[in-house]
Parts: C-alpha cells; structure tokens; sequence
C-alpha cells in the first residue's frame, strides 16, 4: 500500500476533521470496555486447552445451526462457539472461541507485522522472557509459526524523566513484546516498580502467569482517521488524542512492530468512560504492507469480531441506524444474549450485547500505585 501525494494530503486534512471531534459531546451509551474478542478456530479442543495455560476457562457453550448461524452472522455454516473467562475478571477481556463446521476461507493468518487486516490481543504477564522463551522454541526446535520480539524495556508514561536513578532509587518501566501467529497474535507486558489496578490482573492459577485480555490493536487502511468518529459519536468510547504519527524513532513501536528505519504509521486509540481497560488501538501503516482485509470477517479463522455490552441496546441501535451503519435487527445471539453486529467503515466487526451488571465491577479511575520491585 502506497499513498500519493494527493491522496496523503486528502488523508492529513480528513484526520484532521477526527482531531476537531476529540471534545466532542459523547453520547451515554453505558458502553463497556471491550467485554471478548471472538476468535475463529479448527481445532477447538486444541486451542480450549492451550488458552488454558494463559489462564481461561470454558464458562459457557452453545451451538448454531447453518440457518441461525446465517441469520445471526450470515456466515453459511453451522458453529459451535465457547466463552472462556480468565481468573474473575468478567468486565472485560473475555474470550470466545468460533468452531465454524465450513469455514469461508483461510483467515489472514502468518504474516507480516501491520498487515492490513490483522488483530493483536493484549495480556499483562509476571514473567515475559518466560513467554518469550516458550514461543522462541517453538518456531526454533517445532518449527512453528511463531515470531516472538525481544521484549524491550521502556518508560512509556515517562515516570523516570527528570529523576536521578541508581540501584536503590531504580528505574519503573514496562517490558513488552509481541508473538506474530497463525491464527492468533499476542502482544505481552510486565511492569516493574508500579501497578494500575483494575489494568491487567493475573491469575494466580495460569500456569504462564498471564490475566485477561487488557487491550486490542488493529491494523486498518482507511481514507482517514475520521473514519473512526463513529466510535465516539455512535457507541460512547473516548478518544485519548487526537490521531498521531508515531515511527521507528520510538523504542515500543519499533521493538514490537519491528520497524525498518524510516517507518511510521498513525495511531490513535479509544478507551470506554465506564472502564478503564479493554482499550482499543488502530494502526494507519504509512509504508507498503500486505492487504488481507478481505479475511478479516466471521467465519474464518482468527480474531474476527470484539463485543462490548450496554445496559440499553435499543438507545445504540438507533444510533447505529441513523449513522447508516447498517446494522442486524436485534436478536440474540447463541448465549441468549439480545445483541446486534454491524461492521465499521474501517473493516472491524462489533457484536454489541445488552447486559446490565458484571460480578466483577470494571475500575473508571487510572490510578498508579508504586511498589518496591
């Protein structure tokens, strides 16, 4: 993918129409954070039992049949489809998994970083070089399709800066990096020093020290950053800056999307009022990348649609109508969930469930809390 002149200057002055929406009145849709990432597999009993090891367990099931499944997500097959949870957090960060008995096609599979279309899943960890460990075995030794980072050490909320730092007064930080997979791509962090509760909480019973899902990244090609407005004026999400260029200059981007020298992309990121986890993270590569796009949908492999929940369905509906988002008439879903799906204008599939409370009550507030590490 290549901009032209023209078409960058186009873009540039439409994102900047998104930049005048950052304080825009949002409306109190009682959105979620982003509640599950809906992931398409071929091998369920496999992947049940190795997104097991990060700490998930099945809590429901159900299945569809090729008519429901038609009706429901217009995919021609029939499906089996599992939620798992991971530890106690229900508010956000949850898993389901789509056994799809005819699937559509390939899914966007292994590919390269910031291939249009592709999703990454967020998780905090107590251990990240064992992870990284893990996975560099599994593509040196097995041969499989894993490419693990180094995971890099940074100061990305800048705690550090203007501090005299020695063993004793050490520096805080985070450790991250990314897993690019077959049909699924991780993105790991550790902290050092502080914590952000309601954030990322592990589970003391993952046998690889990881919590629930705390954010998700997307990697879209779109005329301009604008074209994701409607996730503030339609569904209620925040926008936390306006939209950016970040590049090979800043040590996260380049470590984690291994960045050639002179790469960059705009970013620009939502997050819920009503919680301060399950953000999500949108990716413009401004260099040559590969477009399957065309696979990013239901009904294949992969990460193919996210769900959040609001205690009114009906108030988002509406507005779903009249932003002419085409959604499905409300229905419920194989959960006996009255839900509606509708795909952006940027590729992305959304489920928006109406649910009124969570056992675990998501955190509003940031709060960071030192600790003696």
């Amino acid at each position: 993918m290549k901009l032209s002149l023209a078409c960058l200057l186009l873009f540039i002055a439409n994102t900047g129409r998104s930049q005048q929406n950052l304080g825009m009145p949002m409306p109190g849709t009682g959105i979620s954070g982003v509640y599950e990432v809906m992931v398409g597999t071929l091998r369920p009993a496999e992947s049940i039992h190795y997104f097991g090891e990060f700490g998930f367990r099945v809590t429901d099931s159900a299945t569809l049949s090729r008519a429901e499944a038609i009706a429901l997500y217009g995919v021609p097959s029939a499906l089996k489809s599992y939620r798992l949870q991971n530890g106690e957090i229900d508010s956000h960060g949850l898993l389901r998994l789509w056994a799809w008995t005819e699937p559509i096609g390939p899914g966007v599979g292994y590919s390269d970083p910031e291939t249009i279309g592709s999703r990454m899943a967020v998780m905090k960890t107590d251990d990240i070089i064992r992870l990284h460990d893990v996975f560099q075995m599994l593509r040196l030794q097995r041969q499989e399709k894993w490419l693990s980072t180094e995971p890099y050490f940074d100061d990305p909320l800048r705690i550090n800066a203007n501090k005299e730092l020695d063993f004793y007064k050490r520096p805080v930080g985070v450790r991250e990096n990314a897993v690019y997979g077959d049909g699924f791509t991780h993105v790991f962090f550790q902290r050092y020093g502080y914590t952000i509760p309601g954030y990322g909480t592990v589970n003391p019973a993952a046998n690889l020290k990881t919590s629930e899902f705390t954010h998700h990244d997307f990697f879209i090609l779109v005329d301009s950053m604008a074209q994701l407005n409607y996730l503030q004026t339609v569904l209620g999400l925040k926008m936390e800056r306006a939209p950016e260029v970040d590049g090979d200059w800043l040590k996260g981007a380049r470590a984690v999307f291994l960045m050639p020298p002179g790469y960059s992309h705009w970013y620009v990121g939502f997050v819920s009022p009503n919680n301060i986890c399950g953000k999500l993270k949108f990716f413009m590569p401004r260099g040559v990348k590969p477009d399957r796009q065309a696979h990013q949908r239901p009904g294949e492999p992969g990460i193919t649609m996210h769900s959040f929940y609001v205690p009114d369905l009906s108030v988002v509906h509406r507005l779903v109508v009249s932003n002419r988002l085409s959604p499905t008439p409300v229905r419920t879903n194989e959960f006996g969930e009255r839900c509606f799906n509708f795909r952006g204008p940027e590729g992305s599939s959304w489920q928006i469930i109406e649910k009124q409370t969570t056992r675990n009550a998501p955190v509003t507030k940031l709060e960071i809390q030192f600790t003696k590490d």
